[in-house]
């Protein structure tokens, strides 16, 4: 069978893939706005319980946390955005962030349906202002030696950006 183009160049009798939920143009832009309105209000909560934290942060398994953070006496958690029910269900890799952390939260904003969200995890309401914590999750205490390797990469990774931000030049 001959197959032509229509006057947009789509090949007529081929099938077309559905469009992607947040991955078209407009979508794309509103749904990387929100969640970062969602991750400032979720650091601003973060700091005001005096929390230090870094965002995409790379991990020993080969995952980047959305929000890292590490609190006065050491304790870890990590905090997942989640922007949309469309993003919490494209993404499957959740469950390795608990190996990294004390305490593993999702944030989100208020219009999110909650009760999609596992009981387990941590739940914060945040945005563009700040957050508040509705659901304090299961605690998992990190072993020694990980809490130790992740603190020193924390520290490391925060020294960088700051020299990176002073010296741009360096970074490349």
């Amino acid at each position: 069978m001959t197959r032509h183009a229509d006057v947009n160049g789509n090949q007529i009798g081929k099938p077309q893939q559905a469009p992607t939920v947040a991955l078209n143009g407009l979508d794309a832009a509103f749904a990387l706005r929100r969640a970062s309105i969602i991750c400032r209000g979720a650091r601003r909560l973060l700091r005001a319980k005096d929390y230090a934290s870094l965002t995409e942060v790379s991990l020993g398994n080969g995952r980047r946390a959305d929000i890292l953070a590490i609190g006065p006496r050491g304790d870890v958690i990590i905090v997942e955005i989640k922007s949309s029910i469309a993003d919490f269900r494209a993404d499957h890799k959740w469950p390795e962030y608990r190996d990294y952390c004390d305490r593993f939260y999702f944030a989100v904003g208020a219009d999110f349906p909650q009760l999609v969200l596992p009981s387990s995890a941590g739940l914060i309401l945040a945005d563009g202002y700040g957050g508040e914590i509705m659901r304090e999750p299961e605690a998992h205490p990190l072993a020694g030696p990980r809490r130790k390797s992740l603190t020193l990469s924390f520290a490391r990774g925060a020294a960088r950006r700051l020299h990176d931000g002073h010296d741009p030049a360096q970074s490349l």
